[in-house]
Order: structure tokens, then sequence, then C-alpha cells
């Protein structure tokens, strides 16, 4: 259901842009260029109206961003992962080429029919077309735009990429946010017994199940450190539908779905503990070489120091007081008082509470 929705939302995106993309298009090459135009115009023998261009690019935007948000989808769920990416790649422009061919076919066909005009869409037109030529160009260059554009989403939370580029967080930028520290358990031991190859393997399969439910629940990789994910949302959207806790309990589902694949390949079943805690800090663009963006703040820390308790509280997940009664748990949860606690490197204490799944 929700990788339905997934690629749903992938399919609007997708369509819009490529509506915008090949509007932008045509109008550029038919109307401020207009040499095809004018060839058109003297066999129509009348004058044909931008609007009626444009009419043009969003059926092939329609139709191309269908097409692309399959692809895209496909490889994404099913072939990136098995295959290496140059091959991903040349498979990718491969397929592309043969809807580019396919779309721009049926573009002009449409053209000739509603123009009633002439034009070169005989079997093998494409080879010796400069302007299928010229619009495949333009299409691999507004293509690397969309997946830039959401890799940017991806990597630091939608909006944040624009907010980068008119410089909001060049000054320390104050908000407000729920982090969770999720770490491996016993990771010292497993990383002995598996090697630091298989190891590293083990991590790599995990993070990938993770990284499959995190924007399920709104949430944002912050970073990976080791065998240890940092995960964070903004206030409002970790509070929505429980997403701080919830993300937490889906993961150890899907793992525990796929421990009969963890078991062959690694013989063990992977656990991870975590710690949730929010508040104010500090987020700002640090570095000039490989910038990003850094938050600084208690909050961090204390979420860490709040994760480090689940060994010996012998707990799965912990979460502060102070964000906890902000949650409303829905009643398949229940929360256990831990206790005022003095963290480490913390001169007050904290009131902190373990969440189980009924």
């Amino acid at each position: 259901m929700y990788n339905l929705k997934q690629f749903f939302k992938q399919l609007v995106y997708a369509i819009g842009f490529w509506i915008i993309a090949f509007s932008v298009f045509i109008l550029i090459r038919f109307v401020a260029h207009g040499q095809e135009q004018g060839e058109v115009i003297e066999q129509a023998n009348n004058i044909v109206p931008i609007t009626e261009w444009i009419h043009f690019g969003v059926i092939l935007g329609i139709l191309v961003g269908f097409l692309y948000a399959i692809i895209e989808f496909t490889f994404d769920k099913l072939i990136t992962s098995n295959l290496y990416l140059g091959i991903v790649i040349i498979l990718k422009v491969f397929i592309y080429l043969i809807v580019l061919i396919f779309s721009l076919t049926f573009i002009i066909s449409l053209i000739e029919s509603d123009m009633d005009v002439n034009l070169a869409n005989e079997r093998g037109w494409w080879k010796d077309s400069p302007l299928f030529w010229l619009a495949t160009a333009y299409f691999f260059m507004s293509s690397f735009i969309f997946l830039f554009l959401k890799l940017a989403n991806e990597k630091f939370g939608k909006g944040i990429l624009f907010n980068m580029l008119i410089g909001k967080y060049r000054k320390p930028t104050e908000e407000e946010r729920i982090f969770m520290f999720i770490d491996l358990q016993s990771s010292t031991t497993i990383a002995e017994e598996l090697g630091h190859y298989k190891y590293s393997k083990l991590l790599q399969a995990c993070f990938f199940d993770l990284n499959k439910i995190v924007s399920r629940y709104d949430g944002e990789i912050y970073q990976y450190v080791g065998d240890e994910a940092v995960i964070s949302w903004k206030l409002r959207k970790g509070l929505r539908r429980n997403n701080c806790i919830e993300l937490y309990f889906a993961f150890k589902k899907l793992l525990e779905r796929h421990s009969k694949y963890y078991a062959k390949n690694y013989g063990l079943q992977p656990f991870f503990k975590a710690g949730v805690h929010g508040g104010k800090l500090i987020i700002t663009e640090v570095g000039t070489i490989k910038k990003e963006l850094a938050f600084h703040g208690d909050v961090i820390n204390t979420t860490a120091r709040i994760q480090d308790e689940c060994n010996k509280y012998e707990e799965s997940l912990l979460i502060s007081d102070e964000l906890l009664s902000q949650v409303k748990l829905k009643s398949k949860y229940t929360s256990k008082p831990i206790g005022d606690l003095l963290l480490k490197g913390k001169q007050e204490r904290l009131t902190i509470a373990a969440i189980h799944e009924v």
C-alpha cells in the first residue's frame, strides 16, 4: 500500500516536471527559433498560436512523465540495489532513448493529424533528425535536474535545498527538532565474529532496510556514524501520527520479516536500540569543501546519551519525558518510567521512559 502511494506521489511530481520542461522546450524551439514552425505554418497556410504548441508540450510531458515515473520507481525498488551504478546508467540511457523515440513519434503523428501537414516520422526518422537529438540532449539535461532535486530532498529534507539557495542557513538558524539515535546492539561482538568485510555488508543491508521506510514516517537521515544512524524530524512532523515512535517499530518489524535473509547470510538476527529526544537547536551551513548542513545543540548530545542507557536498563527504545509529554501514544504502546537520570556529561538530571509495544 505504501509503495503504491509512493509511486503515485512520484508520478505526480514526474508528470508536473515534464509538462513544464517540454512546454519550455517547445516554446523555445518552435516559437523563439521557429524554423520548424515556419515550415509547418507554410504548409498549413495558417498561423499556429502559441497555446497550440504548448498543448503538444503538455501531452508530451504527461506521456514522458508517466513512463519516467514507472522506470525510476522500478529501478529504485527492484534493480538499482542489485547492479553496479555504471550498468544502471547504461540501461537507463538505452531505455530512455526508446521512450523518446516512441513519445516524439507519437507527438509528431498528433501534430500531423491536428494540423494536416506532413512531417518526417517514417521508420528510423530519428537517426538523422537534428530535432530528435536536440530533444534527447534536453531530456537528459532536464532528467539530471529532476534527479538532483530528488536526491537533494532525500539528503537534506523537503524545502531545505531552496532555503540553502536563498542563504537561509548561512547564518545559524534556530529550529525545533526531534532526533533519534538508532544503534546496532552488540555491534562489537558481531564485528569480531563476522570480520570487518561481512560486518560492513550487514550494516549496509540493515540501513538499506531503514531507508525503505524512513520517508514513510517523514524522517530525514541526518548521518551515519559507524553502526549508528541519526534520524531527524521537524517537531511537527515527528509528532504527527507518532512518526518518531512508529518508525522504530516499523524498522524492527521489517528486520524481523527479513530474518531468513539475515540468518542465511550472517547467521544472526540484527536488533537495534534507539533513543529519542527533541528540543531547540541551531542549524547552519558548515565548510566550503563538501559543504553540508550541521545541527548544533544540546538536543543531539542528550539524544545520544539517552540511547547509551538502553543496554543498562535492557530496553530497546528510550524517550525523554519532555518529548513523551507531547506524544499521543496509541493504545498499542505503553510507556514505562525509568527515572531521573544523570546522563554522562550532563549536570542536570533528565527523566526518561521506555516505550513498549503491547
